[in-house]
């Protein structure tokens, strides 16, 4: 499995570098565009779920544990969090956006009937594996129900509901931009309470974020080493990342407004990654200084986790509906409801019984990363090579919101 994940990486990077090399400077336009910052508010709240907010406090004492985990011993706890969120791996939601906003429409592989069942496969089941993300975290940011480390029926009910929001917020893309920009809002304000409470006190000041925020410096200084996977955790993360990326590139790409090829990596790469190394920050002081989160700041850093599960799921759930055909339209409110909340729900709990694995799942998109670059090579080779540009009549489409504009 290691040697399969480390080709897809290095075939990956290679494939930006040509890219960026044969189309740096083309615009890209998608069926829907728009601006900038929705776009951004869009790709960070789709791209990201509850993990980014769950996780990094139940993970800094096991980076910093040398005697366990020598492997990380190059640099610090907040550097190795930052590795396995920011800056590079977004790369992967840059090659897939670019991707579908340019060439899929020449090449169309993902409406290769075998391929697009793949595809919803890939997509449904990373569905439920960020529902069952926020299921298994729970208990660590609650404790107040339950024990503080048993599932109990709370948290089903809360998963469930969640799931349930998700389905009807996907409904409507009005629902889906909406949410981002709230989500984008809501992390944002949690982040500067959160802030404020550590840096603008008696105990914290401004050159103690300064400081911690430098130690992100780590992983800059050694990014080589996060290319290929450093242990099994970080391949998890790396798989996780791969699973992701399909799906996400093929929503966002909708959504590009007119960025150049060379401007949407710099988005894609930059953006996310300064929210992502401030919170980072944040919590990592909360965790050196030992500064309790109990109370209020756990239950908005759970509420701010479900609002970006729910953001996460409802662009998902509408991908794969759309191209399976099972939209509103075609079923119905209430069947296209219970289809979806039967079956996430049902994948959520095969998450949670281990039958399934989400590495598996980023096994199968390497595997549609290389039959693709085979399929183009073998059947659409000539077509690539003579894009210039974004589709036609997306260009069309941009020129009259322009001029609208």
């Amino acid at each position: 499995m290691t040697a399969w994940l480390s080709a897809g990486i290095l075939f990956t990077f290679a494939a930006i570098a040509f890219v960026l090399y044969r189309w740096g400077n083309i615009r890209c336009i998608g069926t829907t565009p728009v601006r900038t910052f929705t776009f951004i508010a869009i790709l960070f709240t789709s791209g990201l779920d509850v993990g980014l907010i769950m996780f990094p406090l139940t993970e800094f004492a096991g980076y910093a544990d040398l005697q366990a985990s020598p492997e990380y011993g190059f640099t610090n706890p907040l550097a190795i969090e930052f590795g396995y969120w920011g800056f590079l791996i977004w790369g992967f939601y840059f090659l897939t956006c670019f991707y579908f906003c340019v060439i899929e429409p020449r090449v169309k592989f993902f409406e290769l009937a075998p391929v697009k069942f793949l595809n919803n496969l890939v997509i449904i089941g990373t569905c439920a594996f960020t529902a069952y993300l926020l299921l298994s975290n729970l208990p660590w940011y609650l404790p107040q129900i339950g024990d503080g480390e048993s599932l109990v029926a709370s948290f089903y009910l809360i998963v469930l509901l969640v799931i349930a929001l998700s389905i009807y917020s996907s409904t409507s893309l009005k629902f889906v931009r909406i949410l981002s920009l709230g989500t984008t809002v809501c992390f944002i304000t949690l982040i500067a309470l959160m802030w404020g409470a550590a840096f603008l006190t008696p105990t914290g000041s401004l050159a103690d974020f300064a400081a911690t925020l430098a130690l992100v410096g780590g992983y800059f200084g050694h990014i080589d080493r996060f290319v290929l996977p450093l242990n099994d955790y970080h391949a998890f993360y790396l798989y996780w990342w791969f699973s992701w990326s399909i799906m996400i590139g093929q929503f966002t790409a909708r959504f590009v407004g007119g960025l150049r090829t060379w401007q949407l990596l710099g988005a894609m790469l930059v953006f996310p990654s300064l929210a992502i190394a401030v919170w980072f920050a944040v919590l990592y002081y909360y965790h050196e200084q030992g500064l309790s989160t109990a109370g209020f700041f756990n239950w908005a850093m759970v509420a701010v986790g479900i609002t970006m599960v729910i953001n996460s799921l409802d662009s998902l759930i509408r991908l794969y509906t759309d191209n399976l055909g099972l939209t509103t339209e075609r079923l119905g409110k209430w069947r296209y409801f219970g289809f979806n909340l039967l079956v996430l729900a049902g994948l959520t709990l095969l998450f949670k019984l281990d039958f399934l694995e989400i590495q598996w799942v980023g096994a199968l998109v390497i595997g549609l990363f290389f039959t693709c670059f085979g399929y183009i090579l073998r059947y659409k080779f000539n077509e690539v090579r003579s894009i210039e540009g974004a589709p036609k009549e997306n260009r069309l489409d941009y020129g009259k919101i322009e001029l609208a504009g």
